[in-house]
């Protein structure tokens, strides 16, 4: 089998389509950003527990799981130095002197 007849996994994009970030929507606050940011990390959590609890009863591959939990790691970093920045934001706010 030659190469050209290999499926491809990935469709091909636009030479564009990685450089062009989506414009965020023009009413959602910062905190709304940060609550629906958190939440994507909670459901990318539970993602990667359904992946490993399906491995462990024999109903999914140890790639699908090992994707999952690898997503969901690098989310929770994420969100973590998210965590981190608003917190030494807030604090060098409420440490000014008025």
């Amino acid at each position: 089998m030659s190469a050209a007849e290999l499926p491809t996994l990935y469709p091909a994009l636009p030479d564009d389509a990685l450089l062009v970030p989506p414009a965020p929507p023009a009413d959602r606050s910062f905190a709304d950003a940060l609550a629906g940011a958190f939440g994507d990390t909670a459901a990318a959590l539970e993602r990667a527990d359904g992946a490993e609890r399906a491995f462990a009863g024999g109903r999914g591959g140890l790639q699908e799981m090992v994707l999952e939990r690898a997503q969901a790691d690098v989310t929770l970093a994420i969100a973590g130095a998210t965590a981190s920045r608003v917190a030494q934001a807030l604090s060098t706010i409420l440490g000014m002197q008025i």
